[in-house]
Protein backbone atom coordinates (compact mmCIF):
# COMPACT_ATOMS: atom_id res chain seq x y z
CA UNK A 1 0.00 0.00 0.00
CA UNK A 2 1.22 3.68 -0.80
CA UNK A 3 2.05 5.32 2.30
CA UNK A 4 3.37 9.22 2.99
CA UNK A 5 6.60 8.81 5.40
CA UNK A 6 4.56 10.32 8.36
CA UNK A 7 2.25 7.49 7.99
CA UNK A 8 5.18 4.88 7.49
CA UNK A 9 6.83 6.22 10.68
CA UNK A 10 3.46 5.44 13.15
CA UNK A 11 2.76 2.19 10.99
CA UNK A 12 6.37 1.26 12.28
CA UNK A 13 5.39 1.96 15.67
CA UNK A 14 2.41 -0.14 15.59
CA UNK A 15 4.13 -3.47 14.08
CA UNK A 16 6.42 -2.88 17.26
CA UNK A 17 3.81 -2.79 19.79
CA UNK A 18 4.25 0.93 20.48
CA UNK A 19 1.45 2.24 23.16
CA UNK A 20 3.17 4.89 24.17
CA UNK A 21 5.57 7.99 23.49
CA UNK A 22 7.00 11.00 24.64
CA UNK A 23 7.19 14.27 22.85
CA UNK A 24 6.65 17.97 21.66
CA UNK A 25 5.93 18.99 18.73
CA UNK A 26 7.64 21.74 16.61
CA UNK A 27 7.45 22.77 12.36
CA UNK A 28 9.68 19.96 11.06
CA UNK A 29 7.95 17.07 12.77
CA UNK A 30 4.35 18.64 12.02
CA UNK A 31 3.70 15.92 9.52
CA UNK A 32 4.12 12.97 12.08
CA UNK A 33 2.30 14.57 14.98
CA UNK A 34 -0.65 15.34 12.32
CA UNK A 35 -0.76 11.22 11.07
CA UNK A 36 -0.63 10.64 14.68
CA UNK A 37 -3.42 12.72 15.58
CA UNK A 38 -5.59 10.63 13.12
CA UNK A 39 -4.23 7.09 15.38
CA UNK A 40 -4.54 8.59 19.11
CA UNK A 41 -6.37 5.93 19.67
CA UNK A 42 -3.75 3.12 18.81
CA UNK A 43 -0.76 5.15 20.32
CA UNK A 44 -1.16 7.63 22.96
CA UNK A 45 1.20 11.05 23.56
CA UNK A 46 1.70 11.82 26.11
CA UNK A 47 2.34 15.92 25.55
CA UNK A 48 5.85 16.66 28.23
CA UNK A 49 6.73 20.02 29.30
CA UNK A 50 9.98 19.97 27.92
CA UNK A 51 11.93 17.48 25.39
CA UNK A 52 14.12 16.28 28.37
CA UNK A 53 11.40 15.44 30.36
CA UNK A 54 10.20 13.21 27.01
CA UNK A 55 13.29 11.64 26.86
CA UNK A 56 13.09 10.92 30.84
CA UNK A 57 9.89 9.64 30.41
CA UNK A 58 10.83 7.06 27.68
CA UNK A 59 13.25 6.10 29.91
CA UNK A 60 11.44 5.62 32.87
CA UNK A 61 8.79 3.58 30.57
CA UNK A 62 11.42 1.42 28.89
CA UNK A 63 13.15 0.90 32.59
CA UNK A 64 9.86 -0.33 33.88
CA UNK A 65 8.62 -2.44 31.24
CA UNK A 66 11.32 -3.74 29.63
CA UNK A 67 10.06 -2.50 26.34
CA UNK A 68 11.58 0.39 24.17
CA UNK A 69 10.56 3.89 25.17
CA UNK A 70 9.74 6.26 22.38
CA UNK A 71 10.60 9.94 22.47
CA UNK A 72 9.68 12.46 19.64
CA UNK A 73 11.15 15.67 19.02
CA UNK A 74 11.38 18.68 16.39
CA UNK A 75 14.71 19.89 14.66
CA UNK A 76 16.95 22.06 15.86
CA UNK A 77 16.59 22.98 19.82
CA UNK A 78 13.78 20.18 19.98
CA UNK A 79 16.07 17.53 19.02
CA UNK A 80 19.24 18.95 21.46
CA UNK A 81 17.04 19.13 24.27
CA UNK A 82 16.49 15.34 23.96
CA UNK A 83 20.38 15.27 24.47
CA UNK A 84 20.91 14.50 28.21
CA UNK A 85 17.94 11.99 28.26
CA UNK A 86 19.49 10.33 25.52
CA UNK A 87 23.02 10.40 27.13
CA UNK A 88 21.57 8.76 30.53
CA UNK A 89 20.15 6.01 28.67
CA UNK A 90 22.79 5.12 27.20
CA UNK A 91 25.20 5.31 30.24
CA UNK A 92 22.33 2.84 31.50
CA UNK A 93 22.20 0.89 28.60
CA UNK A 94 17.91 1.77 28.56
CA UNK A 95 15.94 0.33 25.07
CA UNK A 96 14.92 3.96 23.76
CA UNK A 97 14.26 5.56 20.25
CA UNK A 98 14.28 8.78 19.85
CA UNK A 99 12.87 10.06 16.71
CA UNK A 100 13.39 13.97 15.37
CA UNK A 101 12.50 15.52 12.26
CA UNK A 102 15.11 17.55 10.67
CA UNK A 103 14.71 20.26 7.87
CA UNK A 104 14.11 19.42 3.84
CA UNK A 105 16.89 17.56 2.01
CA UNK A 106 17.55 20.84 0.57
CA UNK A 107 18.25 22.94 3.62
CA UNK A 108 20.65 20.24 5.08
CA UNK A 109 23.98 21.69 5.49
CA UNK A 110 23.15 25.45 4.71
CA UNK A 111 22.52 26.39 8.28
CA UNK A 112 18.87 26.67 7.84
CA UNK A 113 16.67 28.11 10.36
CA UNK A 114 16.64 24.93 13.27
CA UNK A 115 18.83 22.88 11.65
CA UNK A 116 21.28 20.93 13.74
CA UNK A 117 23.22 17.63 12.72
CA UNK A 118 21.39 16.06 15.87
CA UNK A 119 22.68 12.49 14.47
CA UNK A 120 26.66 13.59 14.55
CA UNK A 121 25.81 15.39 18.55
CA UNK A 122 24.80 12.36 19.27
CA UNK A 123 26.56 9.74 17.98
CA UNK A 124 28.78 9.16 20.81
CA UNK A 125 25.91 8.48 23.07
CA UNK A 126 23.21 6.11 21.16
CA UNK A 127 23.93 2.14 20.26
CA UNK A 128 23.29 3.92 16.25
CA UNK A 129 21.79 6.80 14.73
CA UNK A 130 20.46 7.31 11.35
CA UNK A 131 19.63 10.38 9.16
CA UNK A 132 16.73 9.21 6.45
CA UNK A 133 17.09 11.15 3.64
CA UNK A 134 14.69 8.59 1.41
CA UNK A 135 11.37 7.28 2.10
CA UNK A 136 11.92 4.05 0.36
CA UNK A 137 14.52 3.90 3.70
CA UNK A 138 12.40 4.56 6.48
CA UNK A 139 10.68 1.54 7.43
CA UNK A 140 13.62 -0.66 7.33
CA UNK A 141 15.50 2.01 9.21
CA UNK A 142 12.50 2.54 12.27
CA UNK A 143 12.69 -1.27 12.52
CA UNK A 144 16.57 -1.52 12.54
CA UNK A 145 16.80 0.82 14.89
CA UNK A 146 14.07 -0.82 17.25
CA UNK A 147 16.37 -4.35 17.16
CA UNK A 148 19.17 -2.45 18.22
CA UNK A 149 17.62 -0.72 20.74
CA UNK A 150 16.32 -3.84 22.12
CA UNK A 151 18.91 -6.33 20.68
CA UNK A 152 22.48 -7.35 23.23
CA UNK A 153 23.34 -4.61 25.73
CA UNK A 154 20.03 -2.52 25.14
CA UNK A 155 20.26 1.56 24.31
CA UNK A 156 19.13 4.28 23.36
CA UNK A 157 19.39 5.03 18.95
CA UNK A 158 18.40 7.74 17.38
CA UNK A 159 16.20 8.41 14.25
CA UNK A 160 16.23 11.49 12.45
CA UNK A 161 14.22 12.36 9.20
CA UNK A 162 13.88 14.67 6.88
CA UNK A 163 10.96 17.17 6.56
CA UNK A 164 10.33 15.96 2.93
CA UNK A 165 10.57 12.07 3.54
CA UNK A 166 7.90 12.24 6.20
CA UNK A 167 5.60 13.78 3.04
CA UNK A 168 6.96 11.66 0.53
CA UNK A 169 4.86 8.55 -0.77
CA UNK A 170 5.73 5.21 -1.13
CA UNK A 171 5.16 1.11 -1.10
CA UNK A 172 5.21 0.11 2.62
CA UNK A 173 4.52 -3.75 3.72
CA UNK A 174 4.08 -4.85 6.66
CA UNK A 175 6.41 -7.25 8.14
CA UNK A 176 6.08 -8.73 11.57
CA UNK A 177 8.87 -8.44 14.11
CA UNK A 178 11.31 -11.22 14.26
CA UNK A 179 12.79 -11.30 18.44
CA UNK A 180 16.81 -13.14 18.26
CA UNK A 181 16.77 -16.49 19.46
CA UNK A 182 18.99 -15.36 22.84
CA UNK A 183 22.02 -17.19 23.44
CA UNK A 184 25.62 -16.78 25.39
CA UNK A 185 29.45 -16.71 23.34
CA UNK A 186 31.36 -18.26 25.83
CA UNK A 187 33.13 -21.45 25.25
CA UNK A 188 33.60 -24.92 27.05
CA UNK A 189 36.43 -23.82 28.35
CA UNK A 190 35.81 -20.48 29.83
CA UNK A 191 32.82 -22.27 31.17
CA UNK A 192 34.84 -25.05 32.95
CA UNK A 193 37.25 -22.40 34.26
CA UNK A 194 34.47 -20.11 36.14
CA UNK A 195 33.10 -23.93 37.71
CA UNK A 196 36.30 -24.82 39.16
CA UNK A 197 36.98 -21.13 40.58
CA UNK A 198 33.42 -21.52 42.34
CA UNK A 199 34.12 -25.44 43.25
CA UNK A 200 37.40 -24.21 45.05
CA UNK A 201 36.35 -21.19 46.40
CA UNK A 202 35.61 -21.31 50.52
CA UNK A 203 34.68 -17.52 50.77
CA UNK A 204 32.81 -16.95 47.31
CA UNK A 205 30.52 -13.31 47.22
CA UNK A 206 28.03 -12.22 44.54
CA UNK A 207 28.54 -8.51 43.17
CA UNK A 208 24.75 -7.36 40.80
CA UNK A 209 25.04 -5.07 38.77
CA UNK A 210 21.72 -3.42 36.39
CA UNK A 211 22.13 -6.27 33.79
CA UNK A 212 20.73 -8.82 36.28
CA UNK A 213 17.90 -6.54 36.26
CA UNK A 214 17.96 -6.11 31.99
CA UNK A 215 18.27 -10.05 31.56
CA UNK A 216 15.23 -11.17 33.44
CA UNK A 217 17.68 -13.10 35.27
CA UNK A 218 16.34 -12.41 39.01
CA UNK A 219 15.19 -15.75 39.53
CA UNK A 220 18.58 -17.34 38.39
CA UNK A 221 20.43 -14.94 40.39
CA UNK A 222 18.65 -16.26 43.29
CA UNK A 223 19.17 -20.23 42.54
CA UNK A 224 22.62 -19.45 42.12
CA UNK A 225 23.18 -18.20 45.35
CA UNK A 226 21.60 -20.69 47.08
CA UNK A 227 23.57 -23.36 45.17
CA UNK A 228 26.62 -21.80 45.99
CA UNK A 229 25.88 -20.29 49.23
CA UNK A 230 27.21 -16.77 49.16
CA UNK A 231 26.33 -13.35 50.13
CA UNK A 232 24.92 -11.05 47.76
CA UNK A 233 25.62 -7.36 47.24
CA UNK A 234 24.67 -4.73 44.41
CA UNK A 235 25.22 -1.54 42.70
CA UNK A 236 22.73 1.11 42.26
CA UNK A 237 21.49 -0.10 38.92
CA UNK A 238 20.99 -3.60 40.19
CA UNK A 239 18.58 -2.94 42.43
CA UNK A 240 15.83 -5.11 42.84
CA UNK A 241 17.35 -7.90 41.15
CA UNK A 242 18.14 -10.16 44.49
CA UNK A 243 15.93 -9.81 47.61
CA UNK A 244 16.48 -7.26 49.67
CA UNK A 245 14.78 -8.87 52.64
CA UNK A 246 16.73 -11.93 52.17
CA UNK A 247 19.23 -13.21 54.51
CA UNK A 248 22.13 -13.40 52.19
CA UNK A 249 21.75 -9.65 50.91
CA UNK A 250 24.13 -7.54 52.72
CA UNK A 251 23.27 -4.15 50.57
CA UNK A 252 25.22 -1.74 48.06
CA UNK A 253 28.54 -1.74 47.82
CA UNK A 254 30.76 1.40 47.00
CA UNK A 255 31.19 4.62 47.61
CA UNK A 256 27.75 4.70 49.68
CA UNK A 257 27.85 0.90 49.98
CA UNK A 258 27.21 -0.80 53.45
CA UNK A 259 30.45 -1.48 55.50
CA UNK A 260 29.63 -5.07 55.36
CA UNK A 261 29.69 -5.13 51.47
CA UNK A 262 32.52 -3.14 51.24
CA UNK A 263 34.76 -5.71 54.28
CA UNK A 264 33.34 -8.60 52.88
CA UNK A 265 34.12 -8.02 49.19
CA UNK A 266 37.52 -6.81 50.34
CA UNK A 267 37.91 -10.45 52.60
CA UNK A 268 36.44 -12.48 50.10
CA UNK A 269 38.75 -15.09 47.98
CA UNK A 270 36.19 -15.08 44.61
CA UNK A 271 34.07 -12.28 43.33
CA UNK A 272 31.23 -13.02 40.71
CA UNK A 273 30.04 -10.20 39.05
CA UNK A 274 26.82 -10.59 36.80
CA UNK A 275 25.70 -7.65 34.91
CA UNK A 276 28.06 -5.24 36.31
CA UNK A 277 30.62 -2.67 34.74
CA UNK A 278 33.37 -2.67 37.62
CA UNK A 279 31.94 1.39 37.79
CA UNK A 280 34.60 3.79 39.97
CA UNK A 281 31.69 4.89 42.31
CA UNK A 282 31.63 0.76 43.19
CA UNK A 283 35.57 -0.05 42.94
CA UNK A 284 36.84 3.00 44.36
CA UNK A 285 40.86 2.50 44.09
CA UNK A 286 41.11 -0.35 41.06
CA UNK A 287 44.60 -1.50 42.39
CA UNK A 288 43.36 -2.38 46.07
CA UNK A 289 39.64 -3.75 45.21
CA UNK A 290 39.20 -7.31 46.05
CA UNK A 291 43.00 -7.81 45.82
CA UNK A 292 42.44 -11.05 47.90
CA UNK A 293 39.97 -12.61 45.08
CA UNK A 294 39.95 -14.51 41.46
CA UNK A 295 37.78 -13.01 39.66
CA UNK A 296 35.33 -13.93 37.36
CA UNK A 297 33.02 -11.44 35.41
CA UNK A 298 30.12 -12.38 33.24
CA UNK A 299 28.36 -9.58 31.16
CA UNK A 300 26.70 -9.13 27.50
CA UNK A 301 29.01 -6.77 26.81
CA UNK A 302 32.76 -7.93 25.66
CA UNK A 303 34.09 -4.73 26.29
CA UNK A 304 33.23 -4.82 29.30
CA UNK A 305 35.42 -7.46 30.34
CA UNK A 306 38.98 -6.60 31.68
CA UNK A 307 38.23 -2.84 31.22
CA UNK A 308 38.29 -1.88 34.26
CA UNK A 309 39.31 -4.45 36.58
CA UNK A 310 41.21 -7.97 35.53
CA UNK A 311 38.96 -10.78 35.65
CA UNK A 312 40.73 -14.32 35.84
CA UNK A 313 37.48 -16.17 34.05
CA UNK A 314 35.28 -14.42 31.93
CA UNK A 315 31.95 -15.48 30.56
CA UNK A 316 30.34 -13.30 27.83
CA UNK A 317 26.54 -13.75 26.98
CA UNK A 318 23.29 -13.38 27.88
CA UNK A 319 23.42 -13.46 31.62
CA UNK A 320 20.33 -15.68 32.39
CA UNK A 321 21.37 -18.57 30.34
CA UNK A 322 24.74 -18.46 31.28
CA UNK A 323 23.58 -18.73 35.30
CA UNK A 324 21.06 -21.57 34.05
CA UNK A 325 23.95 -23.24 32.59
CA UNK A 326 26.14 -22.60 35.51
CA UNK A 327 23.15 -24.11 38.00
CA UNK A 328 23.02 -26.69 35.60
CA UNK A 329 26.51 -27.82 35.90
CA UNK A 330 27.51 -26.82 39.75
CA UNK A 331 26.55 -29.13 43.33
CA UNK A 332 25.12 -27.35 46.43
CA UNK A 333 27.83 -25.41 48.29
CA UNK A 334 28.74 -25.17 51.87
CA UNK A 335 30.21 -22.30 53.12
CA UNK A 336 28.87 -21.79 56.34
CA UNK A 337 31.91 -20.41 58.04
CA UNK A 338 32.30 -17.40 55.67
CA UNK A 339 27.95 -16.92 55.94
CA UNK A 340 28.60 -16.72 59.66
CA UNK A 341 31.27 -14.01 59.07
CA UNK A 342 28.89 -11.90 56.91
CA UNK A 343 25.81 -12.40 59.30
CA UNK A 344 28.75 -11.04 61.97
CA UNK A 345 29.42 -8.27 59.99
CA UNK A 346 26.31 -7.02 59.11
CA UNK A 347 25.13 -7.19 63.29
CA UNK A 348 27.92 -5.02 64.04
CA UNK A 349 27.45 -2.43 61.09
CA UNK A 350 23.82 -1.85 60.50
CA UNK A 351 22.84 1.29 58.37
CA UNK A 352 21.75 3.84 61.04
CA UNK A 353 20.57 7.55 61.26
CA UNK A 354 19.75 9.79 64.16
CA UNK A 355 15.62 8.95 64.18
CA UNK A 356 15.43 11.94 67.21
CA UNK A 357 13.81 14.31 63.88
CA UNK A 358 12.12 13.90 60.90
CA UNK A 359 15.17 12.95 57.67
CA UNK A 360 15.42 11.27 54.56
CA UNK A 361 16.01 7.90 55.98
CA UNK A 362 13.12 7.65 58.23
CA UNK A 363 11.12 9.14 54.85
CA UNK A 364 12.10 6.30 53.26
CA UNK A 365 11.59 3.47 56.36
CA UNK A 366 8.32 4.90 56.30
CA UNK A 367 7.86 4.76 52.49
CA UNK A 368 8.53 1.25 52.89
CA UNK A 369 6.44 -0.03 55.48
CA UNK A 370 3.16 2.18 54.11
CA UNK A 371 3.67 0.36 50.61
CA UNK A 372 4.84 -2.94 52.08
CA UNK A 373 7.99 -2.78 49.61
CA UNK A 374 5.48 -3.07 46.63
CA UNK A 375 6.22 0.57 45.19
CA UNK A 376 7.94 1.88 42.07
CA UNK A 377 10.65 4.32 42.84
CA UNK A 378 12.49 6.67 41.30
CA UNK A 379 14.85 8.92 42.59
CA UNK A 380 16.92 12.25 41.25
CA UNK A 381 20.27 12.28 41.84
CA UNK A 382 22.21 13.09 45.01
CA UNK A 383 22.03 12.29 48.80
CA UNK A 384 17.99 11.40 48.43
CA UNK A 385 19.51 9.42 45.93
CA UNK A 386 21.40 7.24 48.28
CA UNK A 387 19.08 6.98 51.16
CA UNK A 388 16.56 5.75 48.89
CA UNK A 389 18.83 3.17 47.81
CA UNK A 390 19.67 1.81 51.17
CA UNK A 391 16.44 2.22 53.38
CA UNK A 392 13.77 1.02 50.71
CA UNK A 393 13.90 -2.73 50.50
CA UNK A 394 13.33 -3.81 47.17
CA UNK A 395 12.26 -7.01 46.57
CA UNK A 396 11.86 -7.57 42.68
CA UNK A 397 12.98 -5.76 39.38
CA UNK A 398 12.29 -2.32 37.58
CA UNK A 399 11.40 -0.89 40.78
CA UNK A 400 13.78 1.10 41.45
CA UNK A 401 14.76 3.67 38.30
CA UNK A 402 17.65 6.17 38.79
CA UNK A 403 20.38 7.44 37.00
CA UNK A 404 23.41 5.88 37.71
CA UNK A 405 25.72 6.20 35.13
CA UNK A 406 25.38 9.70 33.94
CA UNK A 407 24.02 10.93 37.18
CA UNK A 408 21.22 13.01 35.82
CA UNK A 409 19.68 15.72 37.79
CA UNK A 410 16.21 16.17 36.95
CA UNK A 411 15.37 12.72 35.83
CA UNK A 412 13.18 11.23 38.01
CA UNK A 413 9.80 13.38 37.55
CA UNK A 414 10.03 12.69 34.03
CA UNK A 415 11.29 8.78 34.48
CA UNK A 416 8.43 8.67 37.29
CA UNK A 417 5.45 9.71 34.85
CA UNK A 418 6.66 7.47 31.96
CA UNK A 419 6.95 3.94 34.53
CA UNK A 420 2.96 4.79 35.99
CA UNK A 421 2.37 4.65 32.14
CA UNK A 422 3.98 1.79 31.81
CA UNK A 423 3.18 0.16 35.16
CA UNK A 424 -0.31 1.76 35.71
CA UNK A 425 -1.24 -0.63 38.85
CA UNK A 426 1.97 0.85 41.00
CA UNK A 427 2.30 3.26 43.25
CA UNK A 428 4.65 5.04 41.54
CA UNK A 429 6.97 7.66 43.97
CA UNK A 430 9.88 10.11 42.84
CA UNK A 431 12.29 11.06 45.57
CA UNK A 432 13.85 14.19 44.41
CA UNK A 433 16.06 16.33 46.62
CA UNK A 434 15.50 20.43 46.50
CA UNK A 435 18.05 21.04 43.64
CA UNK A 436 17.13 18.34 41.70
CA UNK A 437 13.57 18.55 41.14
CA UNK A 438 14.00 22.55 40.16
CA UNK A 439 15.72 21.23 37.03
CA UNK A 440 12.42 19.85 35.66
CA UNK A 441 9.81 20.84 38.28
CA UNK A 442 7.93 21.46 35.18
CA UNK A 443 6.94 18.28 34.40
CA UNK A 444 4.15 18.63 37.62
CA UNK A 445 1.94 20.27 34.71
CA UNK A 446 2.75 17.14 32.65
CA UNK A 447 1.07 14.82 35.39
CA UNK A 448 -1.76 16.80 36.36
CA UNK A 449 -2.47 17.73 32.85
CA UNK A 450 -3.30 13.59 32.45
CA UNK A 451 -3.87 13.34 36.00
CA UNK A 452 -1.23 11.01 36.23
CA UNK A 453 -0.90 9.82 40.09
CA UNK A 454 2.39 9.90 40.81
CA UNK A 455 3.83 11.14 44.19
CA UNK A 456 6.60 13.52 44.20
CA UNK A 457 8.36 13.88 47.23
CA UNK A 458 10.89 16.60 47.72
CA UNK A 459 13.46 16.48 50.11
CA UNK A 460 14.32 19.86 51.04
CA UNK A 461 17.48 20.61 52.89
CA UNK A 462 17.54 24.00 51.20
CA UNK A 463 21.24 22.89 50.34
CA UNK A 464 22.40 21.03 47.08
CA UNK A 465 23.34 18.56 49.96
CA UNK A 466 25.49 15.72 48.19
CA UNK A 467 27.97 18.82 46.91
CA UNK A 468 27.55 20.14 50.25
CA UNK A 469 28.38 16.93 52.23
CA UNK A 470 31.59 17.18 50.06
CA UNK A 471 32.29 20.39 50.59
CA UNK A 472 32.24 19.68 54.78
CA UNK A 473 34.21 16.29 54.28
CA UNK A 474 36.95 17.52 51.90
CA UNK A 475 36.70 21.58 51.14
CA UNK A 476 37.10 23.05 54.41
CA UNK A 477 33.40 23.78 54.65
CA UNK A 478 33.43 26.17 51.86
CA UNK A 479 29.97 26.13 50.52
CA UNK A 480 30.31 27.68 47.52
CA UNK A 481 27.30 27.85 45.43
CA UNK A 482 25.41 25.11 47.48
CA UNK A 483 23.09 27.00 49.50
CA UNK A 484 19.88 27.15 48.48
CA UNK A 485 17.90 28.88 51.09
CA UNK A 486 15.76 31.76 48.91
CA UNK A 487 11.67 32.13 48.85
CA UNK A 488 10.84 29.64 46.44
CA UNK A 489 7.51 27.59 48.02
CA UNK A 490 7.32 24.59 46.40
CA UNK A 491 3.82 23.36 47.91
CA UNK A 492 2.48 26.38 46.15
CA UNK A 493 4.69 25.33 42.50
CA UNK A 494 2.61 22.13 42.73
CA UNK A 495 -0.66 23.58 43.19
CA UNK A 496 -0.18 26.24 40.70
CA UNK A 497 0.82 23.64 38.00
CA UNK A 498 -1.86 21.95 38.90
CA UNK A 499 -1.26 19.25 41.62
CA UNK A 500 -2.58 18.12 45.55
CA UNK A 501 1.09 19.58 47.79
CA UNK A 502 1.55 18.38 51.69
CA UNK A 503 4.26 19.75 53.77
CA UNK A 504 5.59 17.78 56.06
CA UNK A 505 8.28 19.08 58.91
CA UNK A 506 7.38 16.25 61.73
CA UNK A 507 8.18 12.86 62.04
CA UNK A 508 4.48 12.18 62.89
CA UNK A 509 2.91 13.88 60.01
CA UNK A 510 4.95 11.25 57.06
CA UNK A 511 3.04 8.56 57.43
CA UNK A 512 -0.71 10.26 57.28
CA UNK A 513 1.14 12.19 54.07
CA UNK A 514 2.03 9.14 51.88
CA UNK A 515 -1.31 7.74 52.80
CA UNK A 516 -3.08 10.39 51.65
CA UNK A 517 -1.11 10.85 48.63
CA UNK A 518 -1.57 7.11 47.69
CA UNK A 519 -5.75 7.47 48.50
CA UNK A 520 -5.84 10.33 46.49
CA UNK A 521 -5.06 8.70 42.73
CA UNK A 522 -3.81 12.06 41.92
CA UNK A 523 -0.60 13.59 41.06
CA UNK A 524 0.80 15.08 44.75
CA UNK A 525 3.98 16.53 45.81
CA UNK A 526 4.95 15.56 49.81
CA UNK A 527 7.65 18.57 50.71
CA UNK A 528 9.71 17.14 53.59
CA UNK A 529 11.67 19.72 55.19
CA UNK A 530 15.15 17.97 56.78
CA UNK A 531 18.29 19.64 58.49
CA UNK A 532 20.67 21.22 55.95
CA UNK A 533 23.69 19.27 57.46
CA UNK A 534 22.54 15.15 57.05
CA UNK A 535 25.31 13.17 55.54
CA UNK A 536 24.93 9.53 53.50
CA UNK A 537 26.63 7.35 55.44
CA UNK A 538 28.76 5.12 55.00
CA UNK A 539 31.12 7.09 52.80
CA UNK A 540 34.39 5.89 50.83
CA UNK A 541 36.43 8.62 49.53
CA UNK A 542 36.71 9.13 45.94
CA UNK A 543 39.71 7.10 44.58
CA UNK A 544 40.18 5.38 47.73
CA UNK A 545 39.98 1.55 48.70
CA UNK A 546 36.51 0.60 49.59
CA UNK A 547 37.98 -1.39 52.74
CA UNK A 548 38.44 2.27 53.76
CA UNK A 549 35.08 2.78 54.42
CA UNK A 550 33.75 5.28 57.15
CA UNK A 551 30.64 6.26 58.77
CA UNK A 552 29.33 8.88 61.29
CA UNK A 553 30.79 7.39 64.78
CA UNK A 554 34.13 6.87 62.98
CA UNK A 555 34.25 10.34 61.51
CA UNK A 556 33.61 11.58 64.92
CA UNK A 557 35.94 9.43 66.87
CA UNK A 558 38.39 10.78 64.11
CA UNK A 559 37.87 14.46 65.07
CA UNK A 560 37.74 13.71 68.83
CA UNK A 561 41.51 12.36 68.37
Amino acid sequence: MQLTGSEIVVECLKEQGVDTVFGYPGGTILNIYDTLYKHSDEIRHILTSHEQGAAHAADGYARATGKVGVCLATSGPGATNLVTGIATAYMDSVPMVAITANVTLPMLGKDSFQEVDIAGVTMPITKHGYIVKNVEELAGTIRRAFTIAKSGRPGPVLVDITKDVTAAVCEYTPRPVEEKSRAYRCTEEEMDRAVEYIRSARKPYIYLGGGAVISDACEEVAAFAELIDAPVCDTLMGKGAFDGRSDRYTGMIGMHGTKTSNLGVSQCDLLIALGARFSDRVIGNPKKFAENAKIIHMDIDAAEINKNIRADASLVGDLKLLLQELNRRLEKQQHSEWMETIADLKAKYPLKYDDSQLSCPYVIETIDRVTKGEALITTDVGQHQMWAAQYYRYTKPRTFLSSGGLGTMGYGLGACIGAQLGQPDKICINIAGDGCFRMNMNELATASRYNIPIIQVVINNHVLGMVRQWQTLFYGKRYSQTVLSDKVDFCKVAEGLGCEAIRVTRKEEVQPAIEKAIALKAPVLIECIIPEDDKVFPMVPAGAPIVEVFDGDDLKKKNES
